[in-house]
């Protein structure tokens, strides 16, 4: 479940980010604060990548494995 809630974040995290950024042009273009929502939403998208590719690695570990089982047969 934690794996779909991340992959799910590493779609909307950037989108949000965009709209973050049209807010900041829009009501104060001089002073850039919305760098400090793309550190932590960068940090929290590097870490669902992470988790993501970690899932993408085990569910292909178990493949390859069960692959490897019914080639023995």
């Amino acid at each position: 479940m934690k794996t779909l809630a991340a992959l799910k974040f590493m779609f909307v995290g950037p989108l949000v980010l965009a709209l973050l950024v049209v807010i900041n042009f829009m009501t104060s273009p001089g002073n850039w604060w919305v760098q400090w929502a793309a550190l932590g939403i960068g940090i929290a998208w590097v870490i669902s990548f992470i988790r993501v590719v970690g899932a993408i690695l085990v569910a292909g570990g178990i493949a390859a494995f069960i692959a490897m089982l019914r080639r023995a047969n």
